[in-house]
């Protein structure tokens, strides 16, 4: 089987002088600019268009035109060297026992509870925090394509290697309902208000809302289609509201600030089924931080906090 070439095409310093001819309009101001020969940035030129197999300037034009391919290189290689540039800064933060930038995606039901003392915490450890909220599955993605650096909620990647979890808390499955509505104790029970009520959903593309649907469908309770919504407030207030009923968990009641006087939470009627939340992360990138991370999100939770 024939091996693959490591070797890339280009090098660092080559990308810094095809972006001074760029810049300066020609090889002799780029030179000069740069301090070497002009022969000397002929070669990394001409040497850089071998080894990408393609023509970077226009020659026959007054000063150096770029071709469309060399467009594409100074778009990319400005953006490389600019990262490249950070690296420095970056080792010296690590050597003072931070780094540059750390980026959580926090699912929302966290939100409440987790936002002040996980930013207390990565500040101690991080020059920059960027903290986002929104569905677990978009903060997978973005953990996927390095747009995140970990995210706390729901486990959306249990399948995909090279990750390391660590685990925050289980929480049930409850029936939601609001004051006025009589409590299902039973399975049947609960058929019966799906006839007889709306069924208030969390969106199908958050794992919360698949798992729940998915329960539904193993007691045999057939919920007509009606009001679905993405967020733990907007559930919790149609509830509030009299406009159905919902199942949610603690935190996401908790999350939406209601009071047991608009709204009540029972036991789901059937096999008792959690949530479990995790802080995910690339697999030692982090050092100790996503451990940590986790055990700053389970102090947030105070016992009186998942109380309806």
């Amino acid at each position: 089987m024939k091996q693959k070439s490591r070797s890339l095409p280009f090098d660092l310093h080559g990308l810094e002088i095809f972006l001074s001819v760029c810049d300066a309009g020609g090889m002799a101001a780029a030179a000069q600019e740069l301090g070497i020969t002009q022969p000397a940035v002929s070669f990394a030129i001409a040497d850089l268009e071998r080894r990408t197999g393609a023509a970077l300037f226009d020659r026959k034009v007054r000063p150096l035109a770029l071709t469309l391919t060399g467009s594409l290189m100074r778009q990319r290689a400005s953006s490389l060297l600019a990262d490249a540039r950070q690296i420095p800064p970056m080792l010296r933060q690590v050597k003072l026992g931070k780094v540059a930038l750390i980026r959580v995606g926090l699912v929302d039901s966290l939100s409440r509870a987790a936002t002040v003392p996980l930013s207390n915490y990565l500040a101690e450890h991080a020059e920059e925090v960027s903290i986002l909220s929104g569905l677990t599955a978009a903060h997978a993605s973005e953990l996927l394509t390095r747009r995140l650096d970990l995210f706390l909620g729901v486990d959306d990647l249990e399948e995909t290697s090279g990750l390391e979890r660590w685990e925050i808390m289980r929480e049930p499955y409850v029936l939601l309902l609001s004051r006025s509505e009589r409590r299902p104790r039973a399975v049947e029970d609960l058929i019966e208000l799906a006839k007889s009520r709306p069924f208030i959903r969390f969106s199908a593309r958050s794992r919360t809302g698949l798992e729940i649907e998915r329960h539904l469908r193993r007691l045999g309770v057939e919920a007509a289609q009606s009001f679905e919504y993405d967020s733990p407030f907007a559930v919790a207030a149609m509830v509030a509201s009299g406009r159905g009923f919902a199942i949610s968990t603690p935190l996401c009641v908790a999350e939406a600030k209601f009071t047991n006087k608009e709204l009540v939470t029972w036991p789901l009627p059937g096999p008792i089924v959690t949530r479990k939340l995790s802080v995910v992360a690339r697999f030692r990138e982090l050092g100790k931080i996503p451990r940590d991370v986790a055990e700053v999100a389970k102090s947030a939770f105070a016992p009186d906090l998942l109380k309806n």
